[in-house]
């Protein structure tokens, strides 16, 4: 496994969310290395696009989405799921991680992004960190997978406008722990 370095993050935030699918989510916690494989995500595109958090402006709670690119923002939604996003190189901008498959010490299902982060223990604490850190990353898998990607509107922004219906939503073919196909 090799860690991807922050050159993959200042990109092009469609090219990084399919280029994020195959490879591995790692948070190492009290000494377990927990790990899943990406295989859904989600592209949102700064503050023009109405179903980025980013949209409302710069606040406390999107100040991560306006910093560097390949830090974790990490986010509560309805009061009881965190969800993890890789911050990308324009500001704003960030892929939302939508489901792994189980690699190593992954807890429960993972499929949605509540869940991705309920399975890796990653919460609150992280938003803002580094994803080239030792304990929070995204690495290569040793032998690279070919698959296809299928692409598909995002889930649950239908309070977007026209930016609800753009194929943002990126996931592996045939992969059993896509979220909803």
């Amino acid at each position: 496994m090799r860690k991807l370095k922050l050159s993959f993050y200042k990109r092009d935030t469609i090219e990084v969310a399919k280029d994020l699918l195959g490879k591995y989510l790692v948070h190492v916690t009290q000494g377990t290395v927990r790990i899943g494989k990406i295989v859904e995500v989600e592209a949102y595109l700064g503050p023009k696009d109405l179903a980025a958090h980013s949209s409302k402006g710069l606040t406390k709670r999107t100040e991560v989405l306006f910093g560097p690119a390949g830090c974790a923002y990490v986010y509560l939604v309805y009061g009881m799921y965190y969800c993890i996003n890789a911050v990308t190189e324009d500001p704003g901008c960030a892929v939302l991680i939508r489901a792994i498959e189980p690699i190593q010490h992954v807890d429960g299902r993972s499929q949605g992004p509540g869940l991705v982060c309920r399975s890796l223990h990653i919460d609150k604490r992280l938003n803002g960190h580094s994803l080239l850190s030792d304990d929070l990353y995204i690495a290569s898998p040793d032998v690279k997978e070919s698959f296809t990607i299928i692409k598909k509107p995002r889930i649950g922004v239908d309070y977007a406008a026209h930016w609800a219906k753009r194929l943002l939503r990126f996931y592996i073919k045939d992969n059993p722990f896509v979220s909803k196909r």
